[in-house]
């Protein structure tokens, strides 16, 4: 794990290095330097040094907002690090501090798991009582927003949609809607709580639907912004019934350009893929 870090934080500088180069061939030989790129270091090593730390710090400051609980102390990560840099004598031993950081994030991971799955069942325990609501016999929950009536699509069929999704906070992580333009894709190709809800569709309708995690994207998440175990709420809007396109397209899930929250989890649909 250091050492990835470490190569990455390498590469970047690398990167860095070469980007600011090209962009000052294409100054005018004329132009001021600006005070930050002052030699402030004895040597070129010192000043690499203390530029790969910025690079490594830099990474690592936002990869620790990614531990299980979100929660560091940054003055003793520091430490241990600059410990181990120096091989100084250390509080733990480098085989005990392996496996007691392994053993942290697997019963950090776990809790969380926990928590979401406990959040999730809450949720649809609650909603399934709402007004307007069913539940189909795979825990997959629906709303008819919009009610047409007209050919529905099979599973072996494609279907053109607009869509938007939500988490249970409200937080949206993907909308056709904002990018404007509707996706088309093989109904068969998608998490189970798609194929089986847009079935249920006849064109021209609109649905909202509550998708448990066990036929959503379950214990591994997806795309960095849905969480493992998350239960999902999704709009969608059925467009059009077309024949099965022989390959599904690329759908990843990405961040909508400004991330909403709203009281209620109102809920839009993405397509999602099974990854």
């Amino acid at each position: 794990m250091k050492k990835t870090v470490l190569i990455l934080a390498a590469i970047a500088l690398v990167f860095a290095s070469a980007d600011a180069k090209d962009k000052k061939t294409k100054k005018s030989k004329d132009a001021p330097v600006s005070a930050c790129c002052v030699k402030v270091f004895n040597n070129e090593v010192d000043s690499m040094s203390y530029a790969l730390g910025m690079n490594v710090g830099a990474d690592f400051a936002k990869n620790i907002k990614a531990i299980p609980g979100g929660k560091s102390n940054v003055d003793l990560l520091i430490k241990g690090f600059t410990t181990a840099m120096k091989g100084d004598s250390a509080l733990m031993t480098a085989e005990f501090a392996t496996e007691y950081f392994r053993n942290y994030i697997s019963a950090a991971q776990t809790k969380e798991a926990d928590e979401k799955k406990s959040a999730g069942a809450k949720f649809l325990s609650e909603n399934k009582n709402k007004d307007g609501v069913t539940t189909t016999e795979s825990g997959l929950q629906y709303q008819v927003l919009v009610p047409a009536e007209g050919p529905k699509p099979i599973a072996t069929d494609s279907v053109k949609v607009h869509y938007q999704g939500f988490l249970l906070d409200g937080t949206k992580f993907d909308s056709s809607v904002d990018r404007g333009e509707p996706i088309v894709f093989p109904l068969n190709q998608v998490i189970p709580g798609w194929t089986e809800g847009v079935q249920l569709m006849s064109v021209g309708s609109k649905y909202k639907f509550f998708v448990p995690s066990e036929i959503g994207y379950g214990e591994k998440g997806a795309g960095g912004v849905i969480p493992p175990f998350a239960t999902l709420i999704f709009e969608i809007e059925l467009l059009d019934i077309k024949p099965l396109i022989e390959t599904a397209p690329v759908l990843e899930v990405k961040p909508v350009p400004s991330v909403k929250k709203t009281g209620k989890v109102a809920a839009s649909s993405k397509s999602t893929k099974k990854k």
